[in-house]
């Protein structure tokens, strides 16, 4: 086997090893390395590498100086941010649909993830064409309603990072031009609200309101789409409001508190 076959099979053997230490030290509370390599069937020096790589990350913490091995604070930031989620799909599920029935169109909520917005839930609007189903889809943040929301309310750094990159056309609508596009961010957070027209789909219009988190930091964008015959720039203006009361409701939900 060439070496260029071999590492990557190396790297996977590890994964596989450092996520059994995390399931040994779940199930039994705390262990050592002697512990540790029997049961993952390795000499101690290869489990000491894995656990020193596992601590540094904040996976695990080591209780003294020479003492067993525990799950660490990592553990729970990771988790968190997945509870995180799942909740909000949870208890936006009931929101989404409520929404929907009232204003006739389909609903999703999105949240950022790694430079895109994924959307996590969604709602399908009474009306007899909607658009399609779009959960667990990744979309772009700069074309689309929802993914201008959560790249509206960045900490400032990461947001001026993820406009140096090349901002692809999607259509002859779609905003390419950084300065363009950070002028337009501006001007969202300052409404509230962000509208997309033809920009990532033709025929497709959209608009998207923010959704808080317990911290008061953006963590979803509620939005509502539909054919641009329908949801006309008139029509996206008239139902910000009611969007921006559920938006508002649900971030009560999460622990949003607004002074």
């Amino acid at each position: 086997m060439r070496n260029s076959e071999r590492q990557p099979a190396s790297q996977v053997q590890s994964v596989d090893r450092a996520i059994s230490v995390l399931e040994l030290l779940a199930r039994n509370g705390e262990a050592g390395i002697t512990e540790i390599a029997g049961e993952l069937g390795v000499h101690k020096s290869t489990a000491s590498r894995l656990l020193s790589v596992l601590e540094a990350r904040g996976l695990v913490e080591q209780l003294g100086e020479r003492g067993k091995y525990v799950i660490g604070f990592g553990i729970v930031r990771l988790a968190g941010a997945a509870t995180g989620r799942m909740d909000l799909a949870r208890l936006g599920r009931q929101t989404c649909q409520t929404l929907a029935e009232t204003l006739g169109e389909t609903v999703n909520i999105a949240v950022a993830d790694d430079g895109v917005a994924i959307n996590i839930s969604q709602a399908r609007g009474s009306a007899a064409i909607t658009t399609q189903n779009w959960t667990g889809q990744r979309t772009p943040l700069h074309a689309t309603s929802s993914g201008k929301v959560l790249l509206a309310y960045l900490p400032d750094a990461e947001r001026r990072r993820l406009l140096r990159r090349k901002l692809e056309e999607y259509t002859p609508r779609t905003t390419t031009d950084p300065a363009d596009l950070a002028a337009e961010l501006d001007r969202i957070v300052e409404d509230g609200y962000a509208a997309c027209f033809e920009e990532f789909e033709l025929g497709m219009h959209a608009v998207a309101v923010p959704i808080f988190g317990s911290d008061g930091d953006v963590v979803a964008a509620m939005s509502a789409s539909g054919p641009s015959y329908r949801l006309s720039r008139q029509r996206v203006r008239q139902i910000v409001r009611p969007m921006t009361s559920a938006a508002t409701e649900l971030s009560e939900q999460l622990g949003y508190y607004q002074n």
